[in-house]
Order: structure tokens, then C-alpha cells, then sequence
């Protein structure tokens, strides 16, 4: 561990940035049979997916094998995240009816493994957990053989909201740390390093038995340094799985990107973490949280 850590310290950007993004972020244009089929089915069922809303580079590949993350409780969010492309502003009346449109959706695809996100709904009395909850329950009860994954929203803390989502059975628990500590203010105004790390703390209190997971952007100006600290922090509350990807700038009006890192230093930052003991880590330009889920599962035992 020490060699790769040493291999991989230093500042942020010492070079400016390529006029054109590196052949590593390249990746195909989506299309294929599955891809149509789950376009028309989301629409059809009048359901909103991150894969679309985050401009996420896989979307090809993961609808391609029959694999997509719910996001719900609606598509407008509550705060302004400077990295994030979703669109932030006062979200509509929720629907109470989404999930079990979601439950539908995922036997109807036959899916062995769900990710189940949302916005940060700050307005409402619980942040969201009922519905979480909810749309795990019809999930299961209309997919047994299904294992569901929830990316949520830190629900500010609150412990009653966090208790409600684990206690319907999610297979993993997973909410994003995004970047180091010193950005936070920049980054996710609305969001705080210590609250991350108490969420875990909580999670593993109420449900030890379930597998913890969480993902830092970087390219937003961190150093390699912090980014090994804050894999540190993690696994010190014992997060499981960790994920690490490429910041990708969706608009002029989002905080500029720093840097591109190179997929050698992704595979030493894994390297690194995996000698920290995170169960499983997928680092990489094109990673993001729900990449690759359905491995991550059987990598954590699930």
C-alpha cells in the first residue's frame, strides 16, 4: 500500500487541460434493441432514470444489459449541488402511485438488481424516505428474486428517515460522499463532510448486517492526498464499497473542471483502497455509482 500511495500523491492539476478530452472518456453513442425497449417502457410507465437527468457517459452500456437506476420522487431538486446536472429548483406534488409503477417496471424488465436514487427533497416532513421505503416494498413483493440498492440523499441527518429505508430491506445502502472536505462549501453547499460520516455510523448502528457503499467525483480541484484521507475516513465507519470516477463539467454554469485523471492513478487509488479493506472499489474515468452494480452486489456477498 505504501508504494501506490507514494506513486499517487501530489497537487491537484500541474498541467493545463487538453483542448479535447482524453480517448479514455470516449465511449459509444447508446442505441441497441434493450436500450429502445427501456426508453419506451420509463416513458411509458412515466418514470424518470439518473442514467438520463446526470448525463451519465454509460447509459448505453448499462440499458444495453437490461440494467437502469430508478430516480424518484420527481426530477427537479431542492438544492443546487455545483457539480450536479439534474435540474434544481421547487419540486411538483409528489406522487404517491410511483412505487409501485417502479415495483411494476422492474419484474416487467425482469431485473435482478435495482438502484433506486432521487433528488434531495428537502420539502417534504421525512426528505423522502417513505417513499424509498415504498417503492423497496413493492419492488420485492412484485420481484422476489430481486436485490435493491438505495443511493439516497442524507434526509439531513435525521435518523428516523434513515431507520425507515432500512428497515424495508434494502440490500445495499448507499449515499454519495462526492468530494473531499475542504470543497464541500463549494461544491455541496447543502451538504456537510461530518453529517457523511455520521450517516454511516447510523446506518451500521440500526442495520449492521447490510453493506454500506458511497462514491467520490474527482477533477473538482481535491488532491490526491485528501482523496486518500477521505478513504480513510470511510472505512474508519466502515463503509463497504467504494466507488471513484471522473467529474465530467455538464454546462459552462457548473464548477469548472480541474483536471483529468488518468486511469493509471484510478487503478492505484483502487489499489490503495482495497489495502484499506473496502470490500469492493471501482475506480475509474467513466465510474459512477451504479456502474458496474450488479458486480459490486456479489463483490459485497449480497
Amino acid at each position: 500500500m505504501g508504494e501506490a500511495i507514494y506513486q499517487i500523491m501530489g497537487r491537484h492539476r500541474a498541467d493545463p487541460l487538453p483542448d479535447r478530452k482524453p480517448s479514455w472518456l470516449k465511449v459509444k453513442a447508446p442505441g441497441g434493441k434493450s436500450y429502445v425497449h427501456l426508453k419506451h417502457l420509463m416513458r411509458d410507465l412515466q418514470l424518470n432514470t439518473v442514467c438520463e437527468e446526470a448525463h451519465c457517459p454509460n447509459l448505453g452500456e448499462c440499458w444495453d444489459h437490461g440494467t437502469a437506476t430508478f430516480m424518484i420522487l420527481g426530477d427537479v431538486c431542492t438544492r443546487n449541488c455545483a457539480y450536479c446536472a439534474v435540474a434544481h429548483g421547487r419540486p411538483p406534488k409528489y406522487d404517491p402511485t410511483e412505487p409501485e409503477r417502479v415495483g411494476r417496471a422492474a419484474a416487467e424488465m425482469k431485473l435482478q438488481h435495482v438502484v433506486l436514487t432521487s433528488v434531495d427533497r428537502d420539502d417534504l416532513p421525512d426528505f423522502g424516505a417513505w417513499a424509498f421505503a415504498e417503492t423497496i416494498r413493492q419492488i420485492k413483493g412484485a420481484s422476489p428474486g430481486t436485490s435493491v440498492e438505495v443511493l439516497v440523499p442524507d434526509f439531513q441527518g435525521r435518523e428516523e428517515s434513515i431507520r425507515a429505508v432500512l428497515e424495508a430491506g434494502p440490500d445495499i445502502y448507499n449515499h454519495n460522499t462526492e468530494t473531499v472536505p475542504r470543497l464541500y462549501k463549494r461544491c455541496r453547499p447543502g451538504g456537510r463532510y461530518e453529517r457523511v460520516m455520521e450517516i454511516f455510523r447510523t446506518s451500521r448502528r440500526i442495520a449492521p448486517h447490510v453493506p454500506t457503499k458511497t462514491g467520490i467525483i474527482l477533477g473538482m480541484g481535491e488532491t490526491n492526498e485528501e482523496v486518500l484521507a477521505v478513504m480513510q475516513d470511510l472505512r474508519d465507519v466502515d463503509v463497504d464499497i467504494l466507488t471513484l470516477g471522473q467529474y465530467l463539467r455538464p454546462s459552462d454554469g457548473h464548477i469548472p473542471l480541474d483536471r483529468y485523471v488518468r486511469p493509471e492513478e484510478f487503478r492505484e487509488l483502487r489499489d490503495a483502497g482495497m489495502a484499506m479493506g473496502f470490500r469492493h472499489v471501482e475506480a475509474g474515468p467513466l465510474v459512477r455509482s451504479s456502474y458496474h452494480a450488479w458486480e459490486q452486489v456479489q463483490a459485497a456477498g449480497v
